[in-house]
Parts: structure tokens; sequence; C-alpha cells
């Protein structure tokens, strides 16, 4: 289904012109061998020009032959390649050989890996020779004869004494691409090495034929599938999303992806679509992929209409930055409502086929968390069913009406650890409950509820968690009362009213004791929403005492509002609250502190 699906949009994307054709890949060229009509390197030029936000110098694109899968052995690309192809030079950075110890041992080992790597630089170079002397020697065009004179002339041996690449030997040691360029073309414009290196890669494959599981077509399968490049923690590389490389792994004697029989086009076809996706990059210069956890999210709809990937980005975000929150708003409700609508004045119809997917690294390889197919109405509106279950009463320190999904995931993660990103199962299945309207996952509700007993501090985000977490996975009715936006004052569900109770106890205690460092949610809060019993008769005992040290007006206005609290409390204290139980306690804490810090009316009352 997923492969089905990107072979699709290779096609739409194909026939638009905006993806190169089966062979074919767009490559991040940093610099030009320039040649004469005999193949002698005239100079190198640079390539590299300013990106969008005009903040760096990157790579120019180029369409060019597609790159070769390679793992340990030696493999060439075709008019294009890395400075150890191209010209023999050692690519490796000397500092990775430099030693600290000056012992004759590490000074041998020096010289034995600087000889290997040397060696090996030669090999790929004569590897580059030999196939584009294989696919040129026919030729007959200038530009095809000017590089089989390059590297019929080129000293791989000698590379790094020439003058031209010592000048930017920095530069080539960090393996960037390279090209030719001869009488000021490159080689992509060429019709005569376009040709030769098409027939090439359309050239009938050798083996046993098989029924594509793509296209279902008898083709004789790739034994191997382009790289997916991009995803974040993955190799550089490039990584495989079907690959066998065990014998559990095969059967019927079959190695490698034949185990899996996709042909070769169609390899290319969902491999290039899945490199495009993650590839996209907006006005901004930002990556329009998303990176959920340690997962790459992409998604896409069947005709690959632009507008749809940029308006749910900013659904998905809550982006109130390149749109008002109004225009947003309305866009959500349309959707929601089955209605067509326009984004950045293009249409869009809630009806269209809407697909996310995300992968993550795992080794060599990509692993799927989740792929998820639906009318991009039908998302868009499970998205806006989700915001209203997080809404709830700002406190003040972020202006978004909205929490975006990254910000409800950082509020599950340790502000002072090495690692600051949130469970990798946990986001997906997150983000995966958002797009479904399915349940929460209950690592998002424990987690948070780590992070509070941690911490000790009930944050709006983290008091949204519970609300939505709460409203979606349980159907108590005595549950709904208490999961408000704003503070339930008529209310008598005990662990609520405990937790707007802790939250008058220690508005008391600041402002008995101005200025304290240290107050009862420092060292209490997570007793008293755990245990009540043993926590709530010390404090409220401690109430006592504080409510002496105040003036007469403060003492009369907290003394009733905590008789008004504790005649609620019509139970004992219960000797253990469940968890769920105690997500209510910090949710009527919130909403009780939310309470006290709103702007007072014209008669200045005194803080409730």
């Amino acid at each position: 289904m997923i492969l089905q699906a990107l072979t699709r949009l290779y096609e739409t994307l194909a026939e638009k012109g905006e993806i190169p054709r089966a062979g074919w890949a767009m490559t991040n060229v940093s610099y030009a061998l320039e040649i004469d009509k005999d193949g002698q390197l005239l100079d190198i030029l640079p390539l590299k020009t300013a990106s969008n936000d005009g903040k760096k110098m990157v790579p120019r694109p180029m369409n060019l032959p597609a790159p070769v899968k390679r793992t340990a052995g030696i493999a060439s690309n075709f008019l294009w390649d890395s400075a150890t192809y191209f010209l023999g030079f050692d690519a490796k950075d000397e500092k990775e050989r430099a030693v600290k110890r000056n012992d004759k041992t590490q000074i041998m080992t020096l010289s034995l890996d600087a000889k290997g790597d040397k060696q090996r630089a030669v090999k790929c170079f004569e590897e580059a020779k030999s196939l584009h002397l294989k696919l040129l020697s026919d030729c007959e065009g200038d530009y095809a004869r000017a590089v089989i004179g390059f590297f019929s002339s080129w000293e791989a041996e000698t590379a790094e004494s020439n003058e031209l690449i010592s000048e930017i030997k920095d530069e080539l040691a960090k393996g960037v691409n390279l090209t030719f360029l001869f009488n000021g073309v490159f080689p992509m414009e060429d019709r005569e090495l376009c040709a030769v290196y098409q027939e090439y890669y359309d050239g009938e494959e050798q083996g046993e034929k098989m029924r594509c599981l793509i296209t279902g077509d008898e083709v004789v399968p790739a034994a191997t599938h382009p790289s997916i490049k991009g995803v974040r923690g993955a190799q550089s590389s490039g990584a495989a999303l079907v690959s066998f490389n065990a014998p559990a792994y095969c059967s019927f004697n079959r190695e490698q992806s034949i185990n899996a029989p996709i042909g070769k086009n169609a390899a290319f076809a969902y491999t290039a679509a899945l490199n495009y996706l993650i590839a996209q990059r907006g006005e901004d210069d930002r990556l329009k992929a998303k990176l959920i956890g340690d997962t790459t999210t992409v998604f896409w709809t069947e005709d690959a209409e632009i507008q749809y990937q940029n308006a749910f980005s900013s659904v998905l975000d809550g982006d109130e930055d390149s749109v008002t929150t109004n225009d947003l708003d309305a866009f959500i409700k349309a959707m929601a409502n089955g209605e067509d609508a326009d984004w950045d004045g293009l249409p869009v119809k809630p009806q269209n086929r809407f697909y996310v997917l995300g992968i993550a690294p795992n080794a060599a390889r990509l692993s799927v968390r989740f792929f998820l197919r639906d009318s991009f109405g039908s998302m868009v509106k499970h998205i806006k069913e989700h915001y209203e279950r997080m809404e709830i009463v700002s406190d003040g320190k972020n202006r978004r009406k909205t929490i975006p999904l990254w910000a409800v995931l950082q509020e599950t993660v340790n502000k002072n650890s090495r690692e600051k990103a949130p469970s990798p199962q946990m986001a997906g299945d997150t983000l995966r409950a958002i797009l479904t309207g399915g349940l929460y996952p209950a690592t998002l509700y424990q987690q948070t509820q780590l992070r509070i007993r941690a911490e000790r501090d009930v944050t709006r985000g983290r008091a949204a968690i519970i609300k939505a977490y709460l409203l979606r996975n349980t159907n108590s009715e005595k549950y709904k009362e208490v999961l408000t936006v704003k503070l339930n004052e008529q209310t008598t569900y005990q662990p609520y009213v405990l937790g707007r109770l802790f939250s008058v106890l220690e508005a008391i205690q600041q402002r008995a004791n101005p200025g304290i460092n240290s107050t009862i949610k420092d060292k209490y809060f997570s007793a008293a929403s755990a245990t009540p019993m043993v926590v709530f008769p010390m404090l409220l005992n401690l109430a006592e005492k504080h409510l002496r040290k105040m003036e007469a007006g403060s003492r009369i206005h907290y003394s009733k509002l905590l008789g008004e609290l504790t005649a609620m409390v019509t139970e004992s204290y219960p000797t253990h609250q469940t968890l769920n139980d105690q997500g209510i306690f910090q949710l009527g804490y919130y909403h009780q502190t939310q309470k006290r810090y709103e702007k007072k009316n014209n008669n200045n009352e005194e803080e409730n």
C-alpha cells in the first residue's frame, strides 16, 4: 500500500515535470571540472549559491544520472561523483588520521592507513574510468570525447600534488560532488550524453522474471533499491526502505530485495517520490517534512497539489505566524464541515485523499512508524476535535491560542536531561491518535504525570494534556463536569476540589510570607495529589497560623474562601487517589491558580 501510493505520486509529479524521469535524480553539486576538447583539466569551478535566506552557501541542485547503490564495495556514478572517484584524491579528512602521541606503533599505523586509503582512491578512480569508457567509447560528440580524454589522461596517483586540488582540498575532503563542464555546458545539457545514459539505464536486466509487487508486470526484479536520503538519524549516505541482509529473511534461495520482487522502474519511482517529499522546502528554506520524535513525517495528496501540504502543516502546527487566527479557524471549520475552501488562493477540496507517512531510522534501514490514509477533510476534522479537547485557560506565558503537537510532546521531556527528545513511540502514537480520532496513548498521560511529580509544576500544556486525555479516553460522567476550559466553581467532585484547595493554601502561605523561596507546592504537591489524607490535615493547620499573620482584610477574604472549599469536601480525605483522580487534582489546582492571576475588576478585590 505504501509503495503503491508513492509510485502513484511519482507518476503524477513526473507528468507535471516536477520530478526527474526514471534513472535521473536531483543531485547537489559543489564543483565543476572544466575540461578542454582533449580532456585536460583547466579549472575547478565552485558552483555553490546562496541559500534562500542568504545565510549560507549551498550546493547547486542538478538533474543528473541517479546515484548508484553503494554498500562496502566500489561503484561509480555516471557524469558526477566525489573527488575520490573522479580525481583519485583521498577524500578522507587528514584530521581523522591525526594522532596525539608520537610513538612508532602509531606512526606505522598512520602510514599504513594513509597508504590503504590512497590505494582505495586509485581503485575508485579506475572504476569511474572503466564505466565512462565503456558507455562513451562509441560516441562521436565533442563532449563525450573530452570526458574520455580526461579519464584516459588523468593520473590519479599524483592527484594530491595538482595545484587546483591543493587549493580546495579541505572542501574535497568532505566528499562533495563534482561534475564536468565543457565549453560552458554541463553534462545534462548534452543530448548525446543523455541518450547514452538513458539507453544504458533502460537496458534489459538479466535474471528470472517475476511479478512486480507494485505494478503487477512481469519484470526482472531489482536486487537493490535506491537509497532514501534525508531521514533524521539515518545514515547520511541513505537508508533502505526495502532490503534483506541475512539468510534468515530469505526464501527459495532469493537474495537481497529479490525476496520482495519489484521492478527497477517501480523501485526508482517510489524512492524518487519519497526523496522528493523529504527534501521539499518552503519559501523560508525550511523542510516541509516534519520531525516528530525521531520520526520524519511526510504527507501528500494523490494529485500532488502543494496547497494541501501547506495547509496541513499550518493546521497541525496551529501556525498563527503565516496566517491569521481567524483565517485558520475559518479554514479548519470549512474542512470539518465538508466544504470547499481556499489556501494561498488555491482551491482545497475536503474529499481529496490524503496520506501521512512516518519513517524512523533503524541502522542502515528505515522503520515505518505509521502510514495513514483518509480524506483531507476528515484528518483536519480530527485535528480540530483534538484542539477543542486541548483548549484550556491560558497561563499568560504564550500568546498561541492552540498548543501545537511539538509543544505537547515537549511537556513530557525532562528539560535538564542530555537527550531532550520525547519518546519516539509515544510521539508516533500521539500523532496517529490525533489524525484518526483514536484514543490517546497511555504513555502520553503517564509521562506527563512523571514530569509533574518530578518538577511539581502544572503548566498550561500539561493541564491541557490531562483534560484532553481524560475527555477522550474515559467515559465517566463525573469527570466531564471538571474537564472544562476554565474554573468550575460549582462542582463538588472531591479530587478537583482538593486541587483547588491546595492552590488556595499555597496562596495563603505566599500572602503571609512575601518573597518566600520554597512553598508547600515544592514540598507537598506530589504527596497531596496522591495521598491527601497524609498531607491536608497538616496543611490546614499550617494555614491557620499563616492567616494570623495577615491584615484583617486579607484574613477575612482568605478565611471565607478556605471555608467555602473545605465545606465542599463532604467525605474524609482519601488515603490514595487513582492516577486519573490525580490528574483531576492537578487540573483543579491549575484552574484555581489561573483564577488567582486574572485581572481584577475596578473594585480591586483581593486575590482569589
